[in-house]
């Protein structure tokens, strides 16, 4: 991915300096902020070591605690909490990982006001903050490593510790090569600006109410996988417009390290890795099949109309 001429966004909050008391390793999925539900954060922090310590997804051991103890079923969101912090530094960083994200916000924030203006619509984009191991997540609560990179809908902010992009290439074998793995970034970058997408269009109000109704945990889990492959599919948006948009942004073997990374991180894939089998009902990201096709969907019709997963039919 060549991203030299990026425009560079300055809604990015720097708090990687900051450090942070939290546990290492991301958690794979990255999307929505999912768990808590009735789980103490004691006992989150708990499970999320394990995780680590053993190599298995946090998001498992989390959600299969909540099956348990019947915890919630939606997201909840704290709403003491600031999102933002006094010592962080404001504005496009200078360093490489941080220019690269800085100029990939850019260009995602142009191409989607692009889309929006097309329709008659007004596009604000989202913020953007990178942390080192734990911070504060504002709304959303505590933002941790091992929930991997995450969009907080109330604070319209993504979370991105960055140390997460070096465990895509290392331990999800997701990419190979600086420029294969910087498109990676650029994938999972996107993925979260396409829950900021789903925000504004009003998607994830409606499926949270709808998860909030739903009969089962099951239920409830089936309407997070269409929100995450939507997201999939939406990032495969930005990347039809922005190769239209600059020719030679795409490089060999660019678009093969995205589907390598969705396959890595398919909640099919994380499971048999972690406990040797495969529970469809607890998935909450789709399967790597189902994201590698709805990304494809997203690059090769490059509409917003294309990325219906709600459709009858369309998991």
């Amino acid at each position: 991915m060549r991203y030299d001429d990026f425009r560079r966004s300055d809604d990015v909050e720097d708090r990687r300096d900051e450090g942070g008391g939290g546990f290492g390793g991301g958690g794979g999925g990255f999307g929505l902020p999912m768990g808590g539900g009735g789980l103490g954060i004691g006992t989150i922090i708990v499970l999320g070591l394990i995780g680590y310590a053993f190599g298995i997804d946090p998001r498992i051991l989390i959600g299969g605690a909540e099956i348990l103890t019947g915890g919630g079923q939606a997201p909840s969101y704290q709403t003491d909490r600031q999102s933002s912090s006094t010592s962080a530094k404001r504005g496009a960083p200078t360093d490489e990982v941080g220019s690269m994200i800085a100029g990939i916000l850019g260009e995602i924030d142009d191409r989607w006001s692009e889309i929006f203006q097309a329709s008659g619509q007004n596009y604000t984009g989202p913020k953007v903050v990178l942390f080192r191991n734990a911070t504060n997540g504002g709304r959303c609560g505590m933002a941790q490593s091992a929930m991997g990179p995450f969009y907080c809908p109330p604070d319209r902010t993504i979370f991105l510790d960055t140390a997460f992009f070096r465990e895509v290439e290392t331990r999800f074998r997701g990419c190979s090569g600086k420029s294969a793995c910087n498109f990676t970034t650029a994938y999972i970058i996107a993925h979260e600006a396409g829950h900021h997408i789903q925000n504004l269009l009003g998607i994830i109000p409606r499926v949270t109410r709808l998860q909030q109704q739903a009969g089962s945990k099951a239920e409830a889990n089936a309407l997070q996988v269409k929100v995450e492959l939507q997201a999939d599919c939406l990032s495969g948006v930005w990347v039809n417009r922005e190769a239209k948009k600059r020719p030679n942004f795409l490089e060999a073997g660019d678009i093969d390290a995205a589907l390598t990374t969705a396959s890595a991180i398919g909640d099919d894939t994380l499971q048999r890795q972690a406990t040797g089998r495969v529970v469809p009902d607890s998935f909450t990201h789709g399967s790597a099949a189902q994201r590698k096709q709805w990304f494809m969907t997203g690059y090769q019709q490059g509409t917003v109309q294309a990325c219906n997963t709600f459709g009858g039919g369309a998991l």
